[in-house]
């Protein structure tokens, strides 16, 4: 871990504690051992939640979404949006907000990256879990409006499926940690950018192997 300096050579900072409630996801960068862990174990937890199917399975409304292939708001674009927008707002807003805050506290700290910034983690393994379930030939996979509404459906069963999550988990960490091509040269991007994006490209490789483990009946 990097020796981390506050303030600066003028004088201390105020602390921007928004930004390092965001960066470190409420305290969360702060816990033992290994933060980004962590960090990855609350980017599954904001993956389900944010996903409606989940809020419709809690309060027992699961039966209501049988009729897909029928209800005129599910096979509208409406209802593929009620499905799909929440889980893709999130990740812009996660990933905006990554961007600034972690750029604060870095500079707040003096450190090109804190330990216990863990929003990149929480946003690259949304992108990643997201990423794996998106059709491959999007937009026309889902030009038909059925096709819409039972991809949103199969976005919110897959997010609920232990197997799923424990298989994007495992691979997000291992390339979070073992950093490929080309995640070392988007670390030097300056800012926030470069916490964030080399997270983001962990999460784009996370979600190739998903794909390939679903293609191939693996999950």
């Amino acid at each position: 871990m990097k020796p981390s300096r506050k303030g600066s050579a003028s004088g201390p900072a105020d602390k921007p504690r928004f930004a390092f409630a965001v960066a470190t996801v409420c305290g969360i960068g702060y816990l033992k051992p290994g933060p980004g862990t962590w960090g990855s174990v609350a980017g599954v937890i904001v993956a389900i939640v944010s996903h409606p199917f989940s809020w419709f399975l809690l309060f027992g409304q699961a039966g209501a979404l049988g009729v897909v292939g029928t209800a005129p708001l599910w096979t509208g674009g409406l209802g593929t949006w009620v499905l799909l927008g929440p889980p893709i707002a999130t990740w812009l807003l996660l990933a905006s907000l990554g961007v600034r805050s972690s750029r604060l506290v870095a500079e707040y700290e003096r450190s090109a990256d804190p330990q216990h910034v863990v929003i990149d983690e929480v946003s690259g393994l949304h992108l990643g879990l997201i990423l794996g379930l998106a059709p491959l030939g999007l937009p026309s996979a889902i030009s038909n409006p059925a096709d819409r509404a039972a991809f949103a459906l199969y976005t919110g069963l897959s997010l609920l499926n232990w197997k799923y999550l424990l298989a994007g988990f495992l691979l997000f960490r291992i390339f979070d940690i073992a950093k490929p091509f080309p995640c070392r040269r988007l670390e030097k991007l300056r800012g926030g950018w470069g916490i964030m994006a080399d997270d983001w490209m962990a999460g784009v490789y996370a979600a190739i192997c998903l794909h390939l483990a679903l293609h191939f009946h693996v999950l």
